[in-house]
């Protein structure tokens, strides 16, 4: 596995997460009561805030296990299965740096 690649990989995602995470910080900020918006609007809003707010703790939570597997990257366990010890498959990894189990263990 070509770690230098998998570095570079981690960490666009991980700028493209921040980013994200910038925007839907935007998104989520509170309905103010004064905005003369229709009742069925505000409600459909409160509801809109609460998707995104569930959305932003994901990336969140996305954004802190790729941190994790950026510093842990050149560690000599990085790619092995926490629960098997058995080498977690290069794609798998490719796809999802932040994993820590493979396939059959998660």
């Amino acid at each position: 596995m070509n770690k230098d690649n998998l570095k570079a990989q981690i960490e666009t995602q991980i700028d493209k997460i921040n980013n994200e995470i910038g925007e839907l910080k935007e998104i989520v900020k509170p309905i103010s009561p004064e905005n003369a918006i229709g009742r069925i609007s505000r409600m459909d809003a409160i509801n809109n805030k609460s998707v995104n707010e569930a959305t932003l703790r994901e990336k969140e939570k996305t954004l802190v296990s790729l941190n994790y597997a950026l510093s842990h990257l050149f560690d000599k366990n990085f790619g092995i299965c926490i629960r098997c010890n058995k080498p977690i498959p290069e794609g798998r990894i490719l796809l999802l740096p932040q994993v820590r189990k493979c396939v059959n263990c998660s």
